[in-house]
């Protein structure tokens, strides 16, 4: 009989389950969307409970495409700092969940800053204030829906970022499941201190949080676990759920980033550089966040990050809002068949500017529009705006590690997009390396979760098994690298602070 560690990841459009043998191969897996709800312009919200219902089908659906095994731990990943409310009587949602995207905290964060807030803050935290965030988020719950105070009162309400959620879940739910989460998650949150790794009171006053509706700090290599799942749960027997990492942080484990100076580029919804720093925090000076990476316990670790609120949603854009194609598949040939953008620049800023930038107020635009632009033209231009973003955050990167990156290793869901990849090597002017294991964020929560129960005997182990599937060498000169990226910071500049005091 095989044996299998097993992967839950969460994410922002869709929910996966893949079963990993101990060699790190997908045996087994499955996928399923859930709805993107857009109540108001600037709104984006999830169905818990649909989240939960996709869990449950995903691995329902995994266990029955892998060969017959046995299960010996289950790790989860996750969008991070989406934030649900719950009873925890009941497991009864009090609202949607409010998604990272989401930008209706906007006034709350400008209020925070001009309190003078900014500097502790971002000091005890690691983070600026931005609705990208949880507290916020969370504040907005307890102001705004109904019964959300009234259970913080009585003791009976559970917030959580989505893996606290999943988790609670699995673990048997209002029957006793594990209210948890891991420092990779928490420190998404505003409400962690990165130094501790644990919750800090000022920043629950200042966020005005009630102390105790937070889930309990838990090591993301849990050698004791958060909980099992029941017999009568979705794998139909008693695993123990021993993994928990943010998805970012779960792929700089799923590419074997375990060193400083190690770094990996994910694209999905959004797209997130990661660089390893060691076991101190480092404080960026250039628009990069602070955080947490994993750990077993008591032994921290951080990353430097820069995050891009969206890459692969802009692909997603263009199939269902402006229903220019049909699949994000069909962008690679699309995209190959002009030579260029044809002077077409996307700047996707539809949740403001996120790294280097933290631009609360920007908007998107797509600018250097003629006559002479095409679908072709500005399906082009989507996937070198994904690029060109990356290209800001390494250079962002460099300027606090004092060290250009001489290669990026990539992945996700867009990372197999041939075209992208190149175009990737071509804007950075440095190979890009993706894995022959591209879901590395799921592959992070496996292992994580192996390491908890001795399937995986080292981080060196887990060395060994990563592997590249093909490097992207740049092609392009040095003179249209430049030409290319001077365009774009033009056309970002066209996008900053083009929401105004009072504007949706």
């Amino acid at each position: 009989m095989r044996d299998y560690v097993a992967a839950i990841d969460q994410g922002t459009t869709g929910t996966r389950c893949i079963l990993f043998d101990l060699e790190g191969r997908a045996a087994g897996s499955a996928y399923r969307e859930h709805r993107q709800i857009f109540p108001q312009p600037g709104w984006v919200e999830h169905d818990p409970l649909e989240i939960r219902e996709r869990v449950d089908e995903v691995i329902f659906e995994a266990l029955r495409a892998a060969a017959p095994g046995r299960v010996l731990a289950i790790g989860i990943t996750n969008q991070r700092e989406t934030v649900v409310a719950w009873d925890s009587r009941d497991g009864r949602p009090a609202s949607n969940a409010i998604v990272w995207q989401d930008t209706r905290t906007a006034p709350q964060c400008r209020a925070a800053i001009e309190r003078g807030w900014e500097a502790d803050v971002r000091a005890r935290s690691g983070l600026p204030i931005s609705t990208y965030f949880s507290a916020t988020k969370v504040r907005w719950l307890l102001d705004n829906v109904d019964g959300v105070a009234e259970l913080a009162r009585s003791g009976d309400l559970m917030l959580g970022t989505i893996d606290t959620w999943v988790i609670w879940n699995l673990t048997g739910g209002p029957r006793g499941g594990a209210h948890v989460t891991d420092p990779t998650n928490a420190s998404r949150t505003l409400l962690c201190n990165l130094a501790s790794l644990e919750w800090d009171p000022v920043l629950f006053e200042r966020f005005g949080v009630p102390w105790g509706t937070m889930p309990q700090i838990r090591p993301s290599i849990a050698k004791e676990p958060y909980g099992f799942t029941p017999a009568d749960g979705p794998f139909g027997v008693r695993i123990p759920v021993c993994g928990n990492l943010g998805d970012q942080q779960a792929a700089l484990v799923g590419q074997a980033c375990f060193a400083a100076g190690e770094a990996k580029n994910t694209y999905g919804t959004g797209s997130f550089l990661l660089e390893h720093v060691g076991g101190t925090p480092v404080a960026s000076s250039f628009g990069l966040l602070s955080t947490a990476a994993c750990a077993g316990p008591g032994e921290p670790a951080y990353a430097l990050e820069g995050s891009v609120a969206v890459s692969g949603a802009a692909v997603q854009w263009l199939r269902d809002s402006l229903g220019l194609i049909a699949s994000a598949a069909e962008t690679e040939s699309i995209a190959a068949s002009v030579p260029d953008a044809g002077g077409v620049y996307f700047v996707p800023a539809f949740s403001g500017l996120f790294a280097p930038h933290w631009d609360m107020q920007a908007r998107g635009a797509i600018v250097g529009l003629t006559r002479f632009a095409t679908r072709a033209h500005l399906v082009r231009a989507t996937l070198e705006a994904i690029c060109f973003q990356s290209r800001e955050v390494a250079e962002a990167m460099a300027a606090d590690s004092g060290k250009p990156l001489s290669v990026l290793k990539v992945d996700g869901g867009a990372s197999v997009n041939d075209f992208l990849m190149q175009l990737q090597a071509d804007v950075l002017g440095i190979p890009a390396v993706r894995p022959v294991v591209s879901e590395t964020t799921a592959l992070g929560a496996a292992y994580a979760a192996g390491l908890a129960v001795g399937a995986f005997e080292s981080t060196d182990a887990l060395r060994r098994l990563w592997k590249a599937d093909r490097t992207f060498e740049p092609q392009w000169s040095a003179d249209r690298r430049e030409s290319a990226f001077h365009g774009w910071k033009r056309a970002v500049e066209r996008t900053r602070g083009w929401i105004e005091e009072g504007d949706a």
